[in-house]
């Protein structure tokens, strides 16, 4: 059973199109990344999964049944991007009400919202009122009731928005606890720093198309930029370098710096350095630096969606 199953859903209000095709799988477990720019329609594509908005074509599916079953509606957790919270409630307060709609017993209520508000670092303000609260401390009361229902899911709509990075740390730690106890999770967010700390697998969308999914794993073995420094650099030895066709994945994009002798070029895999190095030395370059560096996700992201502009 799949935590998330969708099939060509699509949106559309009166003549624009939110979401045109978003057909993705997440499984139990498993942390995702739903990365796109502003306007992708990944806020809209939530709320479809959500129920919230109804699709106007396509269908999905969520932990094995049709989107909207109510029975299923109740094992999962939501975080939204934009959140109003009661500001006159105290804290236990907010949790306790939000158990109320899961039909939470009373004494199931009691042992759960201690445990909430000690794991999301709000145990000394259990009786202080949200509207008290700094930014941070609201998000984190927020990611709170998204799990009080110990959810099979959770959607996580830029969860890491107005905090430090004690806090980020935080909420990493919390996605890895989830992920450890057989929880899916679907995070939305533009720190793409945090999304490569935290996912296994991403998404990239836009204009409501995803053009790809991958791996953490896969992207990391993914070309390596390799920056070179020599000792008396030459005119030639960018031409060179770009001629090891069987070593080096691509021309190589960046200027010969003539002062510093510095040139990026980008490697398939780490064994081809080692043939690079090999043949800088046996034509008589003097190596200074040769230091491999994985393709960054913010990188990536940019490639498929400008890739996708042009």
């Amino acid at each position: 059973m799949t935590a998330i199953e969708t099939k060509q859903l699509r949106k559309e209000y009166g003549t624009k199109t939110a979401v045109d095709d978003l057909t993705l799988e997440v499984e139990p477990g498993e942390v995702f990344g739903f990365l796109g720019p502003n306007g992708a329609g990944k806020t809209t594509s939530i709320k479809m999964l959500l129920n919230l908005v109804t699709p106007t074509s396509g269908n999905g599916r969520l932990l094995g049944q049709p989107l909207g079953d109510n029975e299923i509606r109740g094992k999962i957790g939501y975080l939204p991007e934009h959140f109003r919270f009661h500001t006159w409630l105290k804290a236990w307060e907010f949790l306790d009400f939000h158990g109320k709609m899961f039909r939470m017993e009373k004494s199931q209520r009691q042992d759960v919202i201690p445990k909430l508000l000690d794991l999301v670092g709000l145990k000394e303000s259990t009786y202080a009122k949200l509207g008290t609260f700094s930014k941070g401390m609201t998000q984190r009361i927020g990611l709170a009731q998204a799990l009080m229902n110990d959810p099979k899911l959770v959607f996580l709509d830029e969860p890491t928005s107005g905090l430090d990075p004690l806090g980020r740390k935080l909420v990493r730690d919390i996605i890895d606890g989830l992920r450890n106890e057989g929880t899916a999770v679907f995070l939305n967010s533009h720190l793409l720093s945090e999304i490569e700390q935290t996912c296994d697998r991403v998404a990239f969308i836009r204009s409501g198309v995803v053009l790809e999914t991958n791996s953490m794993a896969t992207l990391n073995q993914e070309r390596l930029r390799v920056v070179l420094r020599v000792a008396k650099p030459s005119a030639e030895l960018a031409n060179d370098l770009a001629s090891l066709g069987d070593y080096i994945s691509a021309d190589v994009d960046a200027p010969f710096n003539c002062e510093t002798g510095q040139i990026i070029f980008h490697v398939d895999c780490e064994e081809n350095i080692g043939s690079v190095a090999r043949h800088l030395v046996e034509n008589g370059h003097s190596i200074y630096e040769l230091k491999p560096q994985r393709i960054t996700l913010e990188e990536r992201f940019l490639d498929v969606i400008q890739g996708e502009e042009e």
